[in-house]
């Protein structure tokens, strides 16, 4: 067996695990996107299970007089179709963070027009506003990082 093809062995991974495994390893870009797809899968999950518990926070008094006014629902009950909504937002990043990166910063754009319409949480708003950029951020690494076609998730 020649130098050459021991060379060529070692730079050419066995199976699709160890490749992405050399990739986390070497390519720093590709080190962010993942930080960020397990951060904007997790936060989102475990915030929206909190708008049914109200451990961290009472949710509902980050909720505009106005859209409180216009919901249907309850305060109570619009928090919790804002948990359902960001627990699938979570799920859709775990799955596919080309296309659900950019429904999470529409969703914290959405949360930041909320909070800036009433006074009192404009930190809160500012710091949504750094998540809203690194939720776009993921969506623009996972245009390179992330196939056009659903796959499975592989690590």
């Amino acid at each position: 067996m020649s130098t050459a093809t021991l060379t060529d062995a070692a730079h050419f991974p066995a199976t699709r695990r160890d490749a992405t495994r050399a990739r986390l390893k070497a390519d720093p870009a590709y080190q962010a996107f993942w930080l960020l797809r397990i951060g904007f899968t997790v936060a989102p999950i475990l915030f929206g299970i909190d708008k049914f518990a109200n451990v961290l926070v009472n949710w509902e008094k980050y909720l505009a007089p106005w859209i409180r006014d216009l919901s249907p629902l309850s305060a109570t009950h619009t928090m919790y179709a804002v948990g359902v909504v960001e627990i699938i937002a979570g799920l859709a990043v775990a799955l596919k963070p080309r296309y659900a990166a950019y429904v999470v910063a529409a969703w914290l754009g959405g949360i930041i027009i909320n909070l800036l319409s009433y006074p009192g949480y404009y930190d809160v708003a500012l710091r949504d506003f750094g998540l809203m950029l690194g939720a776009l951020t993921l969506a623009r690494l996972a245009s390179v990082y992330d196939p056009p076609r659903l796959t499975r998730i592989s690590l």
